[in-house]
């Protein structure tokens, strides 16, 4: 059976608290077994959960805006250079299993609003985009809140449970 994948969306500039929480959800996502798929910069969110996931770890795979491998976040296991910019979102979203977002910009909330549009459940991190946006054009979406990294990774598995992926 293939590996649980799960995506860490998030911003590339993020403050103490939110690359604080990116870095324990990393580190829950790699004691569950799970892969962890993120943007790949070396920045914000992407370092942070991919820090978190290597120090325990975890696998992780990062799916770079540029072609430029060497601008990768330290410590991913699989680089995918794309030179897609942000069309590489679609990529992370397709990839995962589900999204897991923490607090971010523009990038952030178009992974989300992707991952509404194809089906992946959605757990927002500590980030409330609101529910107007979240319900907005996704017919069936499935998302919920999250206070911290340990209650999103419930949240997750939850979802899994539902999609048959525990």
């Amino acid at each position: 059976m293939r590996r649980t994948m799960v995506g860490v969306m998030g911003g590339s500039v993020a403050d103490e608290r939110t690359t604080a929480g990116a870095r324990e959800l990393g580190r829950l996502i790699a004691a569950k077994g799970w892969v962890l798929v993120s943007g790949g910069r070396p920045t914000g969110v992407m370092q942070a959960s991919v820090t978190g996931a290597r120090e325990a770890g975890g696998l992780t795979v990062g799916v770079l805006y540029d072609e430029d491998r060497d601008n990768a976040a330290e410590g991913l296991d699989i680089v995918i250079p794309t030179g897609m910019g942000a069309a590489r979102n679609i990529i992370n979203v397709l990839s995962s299993d589900v999204v897991v977002a923490c607090r971010g910009t523009g990038g952030t909330l178009s992974e989300i609003a992707l991952a509404l549009r194809f089906g992946r459940p959605v757990v927002l991190l500590d980030f409330d985009p609101g529910k107007a946006f979240m319900s907005a054009g996704a017919s069936g979406a499935r998302w919920s809140l999250a206070a911290t990294a340990a209650e999103a990774v419930d949240q997750v598995n939850d979802y899994l449970k539902e999609l048959g992926r525990e």
